[in-house]
């Protein structure tokens, strides 16, 4: 966004001018998107297929800081999240509708560098803009986003099949988008502090994407089923590996045993904890926004799995009366506990 060029008041163009303005260029490409933006309702035609339905919520102050998060960032992270959110039931993504409230220190300027980002993620997991809403806030901004998407009824995977003795797996690394967070959140004390201080990120650049620009696991989603793997339960971690593993284990009634060697993570994470004094494996296992997938499979998937870079088995499950347990690297075993991410949580509570 140009900083010499003068900034235009969304009050110039009012809620429908804005509306125009931002989706005048929408092309559909999936053939179930019938009618999108410009009715009172999308009109979606799935025929035979199952469909998913998605939404969150971003919050300014509370899931995005704009001191540090670029615009066109926030709006590919807000789609990514979504589109995550379906892949980790085995579907596509096929649609989204957004809904957004903006105070007025946001110029047209502003919220068309959004929504670059918004286009930029459609485009790049195949899925239509086909409605929403705008409307003006007095906090500042906040992105709903719906995803739509679609699967065979026997594609679907949920979080409450995963069967005794399944192999516990988990995509990509853990814990640097946390240690992305605490980098950011350090360096905005200091620009406070002196404004002209100039932040150094470099040799951080991987754990600072990781914040900043997710990537929802849609090649993951693809590879599975490019070698004949089924997960018997799967999701998203957004809240944290501890958090997620309890998830499943509590739904399907069972209980596991992860193994701390066994827990991707990415050198910077590590270097990044180091610095900060901080534990790198509590960061994995509670740091959350990683938007990996957590998936069981049977055992007879194991040499398929072992060949599959991307993909690290971590433990596996258990009879429920084995608890949940983290063994460590020196052979310990702990009450695996969720720590992640809670909304409402008490002790913020006045």
């Amino acid at each position: 966004m140009s900083e010499n060029k003068p900034l235009t008041k969304l009050s110039t163009l009012g809620e429908f001018g804005l509306i125009r303005h931002l989706t005048q260029d929408i092309k559909l490409k999936n053939e179930s998107s019938l009618k999108g933006v410009g009715d009172d309702a999308a009109v979606l035609d799935y025929k035979d297929k199952k469909v998913l339905v998605s939404t969150d919520m971003l919050i300014e102050g509370v899931h995005f800081d704009l001191a540090y998060a670029p615009l066109k960032h926030l709006g590919y992270k807000a789609v990514a999240t979504n589109a995550s959110d379906i892949y980790a039931m085995n579907g596509t993504p096929r649609q989204i509708t957004v809904s957004l409230a903006v105070s007025n220190r946001f110029s047209l300027e502003a919220v068309d560098e959004l929504y670059e980002g918004i286009y930029l993620a459609c485009d790049h997991y195949g899925i239509d803009l086909v409605g929403g809403d705008t409307t003006s806030s007095q906090t500042g901004m906040c992105i709903s986003i719906t995803v739509i998407g679609e699967a065979n009824e026997e594609d679907i995977v949920y979080r409450n099949t995963a069967r005794e003795n399944d192999l516990i797996c988990v995509s990509g690394n853990l814990g640097a988008a946390y240690m992305g967070l605490q980098l950011l959140e350090r360096e905005k004390v200091v620009f406070k502090e002196n404004p002209n201080a100039q932040p150094d990120f470099s040799g951080y650049e991987y754990i600072l994407e990781r914040q900043l620009k997710p990537e929802a696991r849609m090649d993951i989603i693809q590879l599975l089923k490019e070698k004949g793997i089924k997960p018997t339960a799967m999701m998203d971690v957004s809240d944290g590996l501890s958090s997620e593993v309890l998830h499943i284990c509590h739904d399907s009634g069972l209980g596991c045993n992860i193994y701390e060697e066994k827990i991707p993570i990415d050198y910077q994470t590590f270097k990044m904890a180091e610095e900060l004094n901080m534990n790198a494996t509590v960061c994995a296992l509670s740091g959350g926004e990683d938007y990996e997938l957590l998936f069981t499979t049977p055992l007879d998937a194991y040499d398929k799995l072992i060949t599959m870079e991307e993909i690290s088995i971590i433990g596996h499950t258990c009879a429920k009366s084995e608890g949940y347990n983290l063994i460590t690297k020196d052979g310990n075993s702990f009450e695996l506990k969720a720590q992640g991410w809670v909304n409402f949580n008490p002790s913020e509570e006045k």
